[in-house]
């Protein structure tokens, strides 16, 4: 009984962080202008020799939109798979 009630917390909380992720991403789902927007300023780090990727521009994807390093990580990497390829 005691394995069934942690199985059932932890189900919980891997439930609870896949529909978090799926809100984040949906944001930018919902508004592709959103997502052309973070293209452009992607494209304008790439320009300057510095990469969408990197540790500065997450923290800085992540304090603009109050989002946690983790979820900034995942938004970059989604708006630049999906909308904007080219972008590194």
């Amino acid at each position: 009984m005691r394995w069934l009630l942690i199985a059932t917390a932890l189900l919980g909380t891997q439930i609870s962080l896949v529909r978090a992720e799926s809100d984040l991403l949906n944001s930018v789902k919902r508004n592709p202008g959103e997502a052309q927007a973070l293209c452009r300023s992607f494209e304008k780090m790439n320009s300057k020799g510095k990469s969408a990727y990197s540790k500065k521009s997450t923290q800085k994807v992540a304090r603009n939109r109050n989002l946690s390093f983790q979820d900034a990580e995942i938004l970059v990497t989604y708006v630049a798979g999906m909308y904007c390829p080219d972008v590194r």
